[in-house]
């Protein structure tokens, strides 16, 4: 019986980050994105960003949604990210939901969370399965509720994020929907790709 060997493309190790001209302009798009929203604004991207996610999701053939496809790397994505299957985007984006969750809430009670925040420490399981679609939605149910149970999100304390620097609670609330939004771009990718 012959083994059938599937080889990997070769791509860069998570937490790589991006080249750095594109770092700059990613910091100068947040920066305009961050400086223009609001709390209202912020949870209605958010929200807009689930929903589209979501209906790409079910444009999928459940078959399908575990296949991982190499995709054409988006400007802001990390070149290990870009071989993924929609399964494994939705276990990333749970993971920063529930992160980026975290941080807001432990800002708003006067805390700096323990560690540093790193973009190879939130990458998916290969293995992840359509299990995952409930939990992405329960996550972005976990982040809004945090959100709206924050009476203030100018705080004082900052927690660093790796790529933008030192952000309060209101800076993380934007981050989360300008991070889905980036991801809602990949998975309409590799739907198309599958």
């Amino acid at each position: 019986m012959q083994r059938t060997t599937v080889s990997l493309p070769i791509l860069a190790p998570p937490g790589a980050g991006l080249p750095r001209p594109e770092l700059f302009f990613a910091r100068l798009i947040f920066g305009w994105t961050r400086w223009r929203s609001d709390r209202r604004r912020a949870t209605a991207n958010f929200s807009a960003q689930r929903d589209a996610i979501l209906q790409q999701v079910r444009t999928c053939n459940p078959a399908d949604a575990t296949q991982r496809v190499l995709i054409q790397r988006l400007r802001g994505l990390e070149d290990s990210s870009r071989h993924w299957s929609v399964a494994m985007t939705l276990d990333h984006l749970r993971i920063v939901n529930l992160a980026c969750a975290g941080v807001i809430e432990a800002l708003a009670a006067g805390r700096i969370p323990p560690g540093t925040a790193s973009t190879a420490t939130v990458k998916p399981q290969a293995d992840v399965d359509l299990s995952v679609v409930t939990a992405f939605d329960q996550s972005c149910r976990t982040f809004r509720e945090t959100v709206a149970a924050v009476p203030e999100l100018a705080t004082e304390l900052r927690y660093a994020h790796p790529w933008f620097g030192p952000l309060d609670a209101a800076g993380w609330h934007v981050m989360a929907g300008f991070h889905m939004n980036l991801h809602r771009r990949q998975i309409e990718r590799i739907v198309a790709g599958l």
